[in-house]
C-alpha cells in the first residue's frame, strides 16, 4: 500500500514537472518553475535579469529612414546628434543602422537573385527554341534539308584534317624558305620575295636591314653580357605571330572605315579620337598595364602625301628608310627577323623601334612589334603594327612602358604621282611619372605621338624629297644658284639631313647629370650629359651636351622667324662673337621660305668656319639646327666627296606647342575652332662641344661641364632679353 502511494505520488509531481516546462516553453504562464522560494520574488528578479525591449515609434522610424536615403553610414557625430533629435541612445541608433544595412542588403540580393533566374529561364527557352530550328534547317543553296548531327561531327572532323595537312604544309614551306635564303648567295640583308607564291606585296625587291644587334636592344644591367642569339626567333611558334598580324589587320581595315560613334571628335583641339565604350564592345581585350598612372592613347588622321603610293610602301617596310622618313621622332629602329610567305598575302616583319621627340625631358617609348603590310586592291595598301612579347623568348629584355595595339595607316594611290594616307595610332601607355610637367600636356594629350604628328612629318620629307630630286620647281632666290651641281645640291642636303638625326638622337641623353632651376615652372633647368665619339661622322673625343626647355609667351611663328633672322642673329649666337652674319648659299626644301638648308659666314677674324644650318616649320612645331663646319669641308662636299667622312657635331632649337589650348570663340566662330589656340610655346635649347681628344681627367671633364652649362645658361638668358622678357623665371 505504501509502495502504491510513492509511485502515484512520483507520477503526479512528474506529471506536474512536464506541465510546467510545456507551459514555460509555450510562454503560457507568469510565474517560471523553480526549486523553492517565493513565487513573486522569482518573477520579479526574472524581469530585472531579462532585457527590456523598445519599439520605435512610426515618427522615430520615418526619420531614421529618411536620414538613411541619404547617409546609410552615419559617423559618430551624426549617431550623436540623432539620438538628441529622437531620444534614443547612441547605441540603438548605430544597431538600428547596422539591421537596416543587413536588410537593404538582403533585399537587392532576392531581386538580383530573380532577375538572374528570369535570365537564365529567357535564355534556357531560346536555347531550346534553337535547337528545335537547327533541326529543321534547310540549305539556302538547294533547299534541301540540313545535315543532322552525325554529318556535322564528320564534316567538322574533315575540316580539323585539313587543317593538319595545310599547317604541316605550311611548316614544310616556310622550313625550306629559311633554308634557302641562308644558303643563297645574296647580298646580307636584302631577300628576294618575289618568287614567293602569292605574294601579293608590290615590288619585285624589298631590301630588309640586318638582323638586330644585342647592343641595340635594351637589357637589365646585368643582362649587358648575355649574348643576343638571332636564331632563337627561328624556334618561336610563327603560326601565333601570323594570327597576331592577320586579327591586328582586320581590326585596323575596320577602324579606317569607321565614323561615329566609334570615333569622336576630341573638344581641345578637335582631333578625332576612340570613343573607349564603343571601341570595347567592338573588340574586347584586358589591358596590357595594370597600374593606375597607364593611360591610352587615341588619334586618326588623314592628309596628302607628295610621293607614290608604292613607293611609299617600300620606304616604310625598310627599318633605315622608316628611320630617315621621321628622324624627329624615331631614334633607332631594327628589323629582328622577317616572316615572309605569300600563305596569308602580305609582307610581315619583326621589328624594334625606339621613338623620342622634343626634349629630354620627354619619356622615350620603345616598341618591340609585328609590322605587317597588305595590298587590297590595285591602288590601296594597308600597314598594321602590334606589339608582341616575341621578345621576350630572344632574352631577358627590360620591360617597356609603351604598348601598341594595332595601328597603321591605309595608303591609296592618287593622280600626279602622290598619295592620300590616313593613320592612326592606338596605344597604351604608363610614363606620366617619366615626363616633365612642361610637357606633360602636350604628351598627355596625345599630341606628342599623335596621328597628326606623323602625318605632318611625313608631308614635310615628302616634300624634302621632292624639292632635292628636283622634281619641284624651286622659289626664286638670290643665293639659290650659288651651289649650282645638282650633285652638290643632294650631298649638302645628304649631310644636313644625317645633321638632323644626330642632334634628335642627343636629345635622348639617357646618362646625364641634372641640373634644376630654383623655380622650375616656366624652366627646366639643365641637362648634361658626357658621350664618348663612336667615330660615325663625328669628331673623335668626348664630347659634352647640354639641352634645356623653357616655356615662353610666343607663337611657334614668331620664335621661328626670330632664330632665322640672320640680323638678330648676334644677340644669342657666341659663334657670331656679337657681329652680324651673313648667308653665303641657299637650298630650298619645302615651298614656305623657313624650310631651307643655309650656308652662313659668321665674322671669325683668321679662321674660315662656316655654318651649316637646316631649319624646317609646320603645322606642329619648328626645327633651327646648325653646326661649325670649315670651308675645305664644304668644297669637297659640293664636290661630290663622301659626306661621311665629314665631322659634324650639331646645335640647336626645337620649338612646339604647349599643349595647353585656351578658349578663343568669337562671332560665328565654328566649335572646332574656338579652341585650337595655345597660350605659348615650349623652346628646347640643345648645345654640343668636344672637350678633348686624348686626355679624359676627372678634372677635365668637370670644367667642361661647367663650361657648356654656363655656355647654354647665358644663351637663354640673351634669349630672354631680346625677347624682351628677362624677368620670365
Amino acid at each position: 500500500m505504501c509502495c502504491t502511494l510513492s509511485q502515484n505520488s512520483v507520477v503526479k509531481e512528474s506529471q506536474t514537472t512536464s506541465e510546467t516546462t510545456i507551459r514555460l516553453r509555450g510562454k503560457e504562464m507568469d510565474l517560471p518553475y523553480g526549486r523553492g522560494g517565493s513565487g513573486d520574488e522569482e518573477a520579479s528578479d526574472s524581469r530585472k535579469g531579462k532585457k527590456q525591449y523598445h519599439r520605435h515609434s512610426a515618427q522615430q522610424i520615418q526619420h531614421l529612414e529618411t536620414f538613411f536615403k541619404e547617409c546609410p553610414h552615419p559617423d559618430d557625430n551624426q549617431r550623436r546628434q540623432l539620438s538628441t533629435e529622437l531620444g534614443l541612445d547612441p547605441k540603438q541608433i548605430k544597431f538600428w543602422f547596422q539591421n537596416k544595412r543587413t536588410q537593404k542588403k538582403a533585399q537587392n540580393e532576392r531581386a538580383d537573385n530573380n532577375a538572374l533566374r528570369a535570365e537564365n529561364e529567357r535564355i534556357h527557352c531560346e536555347n531550346l527554341a534553337m535547337r528545335e530550328a537547327l533541326k529543321n534547317i534547310m540549305c539556302p543553296a538547294c533547299h534541301g534539308a540540313g545535315l543532322g548531327e552525325e554529318e556535322n561531327q564528320q564534316s567538322l572532323q574533315m575540316l580539323r584534317m585539313e587543317n593538319a595537312r595545310l599547317k604541316e604544309e605550311h611548316e614544310r614551306t616556310m622550313g625550306f624558305f629559311s633554308n634557302y635564303v641562308e644558303n643563297s648567295n645574296m647580298p646580307p640583308g636584302t631577300e628576294n620575295l618575289s618568287n614567293v607564291p602569292g605574294n601579293s606585296f608590290p615590288g619585285k625587291r624589298v631590301e630588309t636591314t640586318v638582323p638586330l644587334d644585342h647592343e641595340q636592344i635594351p637589357r637589365h644591367p646585368e643582362m649587358i653580357n648575355s649574348p643576343y642569339n638571332p636564331s632563337g626567333i627561328k624556334e618561336m611558334d610563327k603560326s601565333i605571330i601570323i594570327e597576331t598580324a592577320i586579327a591586328a589587320m582586320d581590326e585596323l581595315v575596320e577602324l579606317l572605315r569607321m565614323k561615329e560613334p566609334v570615333w569622336v571628335t576630341s573638344p581641345s583641339d578637335g582631333r578625332y579620337m576612340l570613343h573607349r565604350d564603343s571601341y570595347d564592345k567592338l573588340f574586347p581585350k584586358p589591358n596590357h598595364f595594370k597600374s593606375s598612372s597607364a593611360r591610352m592613347e587615341s588619334s586618326k588622321d588623314s592628309g596628302e602625301v607628295a610621293a607614290p603610293a608604292i613607293n611609299l610602301v617600300e620606304m616604310l617596310l625598310d627599318s633605315n628608310k622608316w628611320k630617315d622618313m621621321f628622324p624627329t621622332i624615331v631614334t633607332k629602329a631594327r628589323t629582328i627577323d622577317v616572316l615572309d610567305t605569300g600563305s596569308f598575302g602580305g609582307s610581315l616583319h619583326l621589328m624594334y623601334e625606339k621613338m623620342h621627340i622634343l626634349s629630354p625631358l620627354v619619356a622615350p617609348r620603345e616598341f618591340f612589334f609585328i609590322r605587317y603590310c597588305r595590298q587590297l586592291n590595285a591602288s590601296t595598301w594597308v600597314m598594321v603594327d602590334v606589339s608582341y612579347d616575341f621578345i621576350k623568348q630572344i632574352q631577358d629584355a627590360a620591360p617597356t612602358r609603351s604598348w601598341k595595339l594595332p595601328s597603321g595607316f591605309m595608303i591609296e594611290e592618287m593622280s600626279n604621282e602622290k598619295s592620300n594616307i590616313t593613320w592612326i595610332e592606338h596605344i597604351q601607355v604608363d610614363d606620366k611619372t617619366l615626363t616633365h610637367r612642361l610637357y606633360r600636356d602636350l604628351v598627355c594629350g596625345c599630341q606628342a605621338y599623335g596621328a597628326r604628328r606623323w602625318i605632318a612629318t611625313l608631308q614635310r620629307m615628302c616634300e624634302r624629297f621632292t624639292f632635292s630630286t628636283g622634281l619641284t620647281a624651286r622659289p626664286t632666290h638670290e643665293l639659290e644658284g650659288v651651289i649650282d651641281s645638282s650633285e652638290g645640291r643632294r650631298n649638302l642636303m645628304k649631310l644636313s639631313h644625317r645633321m638632323i638625326k644626330n642632334f634628335c638622337e642627343v636629345l635622348g641623353m639617357s646618362d646625364r647629370l641634372d641640373f634644376p632651376y630654383l623655380s622650375e615652372l616656366n624652366n627646366s633647368g639643365v641637362r648634361v650629359s658626357l658621350r664618348k665619339s663612336d667615330g660615325q661622322g663625328q669628331p673623335d673625343g668626348l664630347i659634352v651636351s647640354a639641352a634645356t626647355s623653357l616655356w615662353l609667351p610666343f607663337s611657334i611663328e614668331n620664335l621661328f622667324k626670330f632664330f632665322r633672322d640672320e640680323k638678330k642673329r648676334a644677340q644669342w649666337d657666341i659663334l657670331s662673337s656679337g657681329n652680324p652674319v651673313n648667308a653665303i648659299a641657299r637650298i630650298s626644301t619645302g615651298a614656305d621660305p623657313g624650310n631651307c638648308i643655309s650656308v652662313i659666314q659668321p665674322f671669325v677674324p683668321k679662321e674660315n668656319i662656316l655654318i651649316l644650318q637646316e631649319s624646317s616649320i609646320d603645322s606642329l612645331g619648328a626645327t633651327i639646327v646648325y653646326a661649325p663646319i670649315d670651308l675645305p669641308a664644304v668644297s669637297s662636299v659640293v664636290n661630290g666627296e663622301d659626306t661621311m667622312k665629314i665631322p659634324i657635331l650639331p646645335s640647336g632649337f626645337i620649338i612646339s606647342s604647349d599643349g595647353r589650348f585656351t578658349s578663343n570663340k568669337g562671332s560665328g566662330a565654328s566649335a572646332a575652332t574656338s579652341s585650337s589656340t595655345t597660350s605659348g610655346s615650349l623652346l628646347t635649347v640643345a648645345f654640343q662641344i668636344l672637350v678633348c681628344c686624348s686626355s679624359r681627367s676627372k678634372q677635365l671633364n668637370m670644367e667642361s661641364v661647367a663650361t657648356v652649362h654656363t655656355l647654354i645658361s647665358s644663351t637663354i638668358q640673351k634669349i630672354k632679353v631680346a625677347l624682351e622678357c628677362p624677368d620670365l623665371e
